[in-house]
């Protein structure tokens, strides 16, 4: 991986030496207002060759070949090969072939970043509240653990399986906020979820996005999860200076969360 923006977010967790991981801000792009500048989304209305221009700045930081899936707030998760076509329809991919870029694109839902211990497996996973909820408890981040447990080596599937988890920035728990149906969705399966969401009145609540990951995560027994804590500065919303946010602005870029291994 080349020098980094400096506004960009690298992971500060434990992966090991040849995984890497990167998150791109607004910065180090050519788009123009309201897409400024690294706008990667080439569904929001930017004009294309600037899209291209900020894909093509991303591949040469990272070295790798990102590839950018069709995201629809649902639970599919892709393999990655040199084959997979960009646009693809998933809200998560995994690999395991080396400088291939799982890669999320965002602008207030949670993105969220993963490896195992012996850095075999790399994936990512768009975690908006619906993407996370699932069905009956079913949501992304399961589909990802189900994966790595699956992929695991036999002779050595314990350790495989101990997943390092990096939450990135999004909507914030003084941001998000959601009716009733969302609540409900995470405490029929958790009850735990409702210390995630502050009563707002007339069924309205402020909800924890990366709190409602962390929950999850926890409950599949993954005990390293680094990032968004959900303070102020992880709020996609509340920086508006540094973050895309599709609430916040209605028009807006996407940033790009991607992992890979050498």
């Amino acid at each position: 991986m080349r020098t980094v923006n400096p506004d960009w977010l690298v992971p500060q967790w434990p992966a090991p030496g040849h995984v890497h991981a990167v998150c791109t801000t607004r910065a180090g792009g050519t788009s123009s207002a309201p897409y400024n500048s690294l706008n990667l989304g080439d569904h929001v209305g930017d004009r294309s060759q600037d899209v291209a221009a900020n894909r093509a700045i991303l591949q040469q930081v990272i070295e790798a070949q990102p590839v950018f899936l069709s995201q629809v707030h649902g639970t599919h998760v892709e393999w990655l090969s040199d084959q997979t076509a960009h646009g693809t329809q998933a809200d998560g991919c995994i690999t395991d072939q080396p400088g291939l870029a799982c890669t999320i694109m965002v602008a207030d839902c949670l993105p969220v970043l993963f490896t195992n211990a012996p850095g075999s497996l790399v994936a990512a996973a768009h975690a908006g509240w619906r993407s996370l909820a699932g069905e009956q408890g079913d949501g992304i981040l399961e589909r990802i653990f189900e994966r790595f447990s699956a992929l695991a080596p036999v002779d050595s599937a314990q350790e495989a399986i101990k997943i390092i988890a990096w939450l990135g920035p999004c909507i914030g728990p003084d941001k998000f906020e959601v009716g009733d149906e969302v609540r409900d969705a995470f405490a029929a399966h958790d009850p735990a979820a409702l210390a995630m969401f502050r009563p707002q009145g007339a069924g309205k609540w402020l909800a924890n996005l990366a709190g409602l990951a962390r929950l999850r995560l926890a409950a599949l027994g993954v005990t390293q999860i680094y990032g968004n804590d959900g303070s102020s500065p992880w709020c996609t919303v509340s920086n508006s200076s540094r973050f895309f946010s599709y609430r916040r602005d209605g028009v807006s870029g996407r940033m790009a969360a991607c992992i890979w291994r050498d």
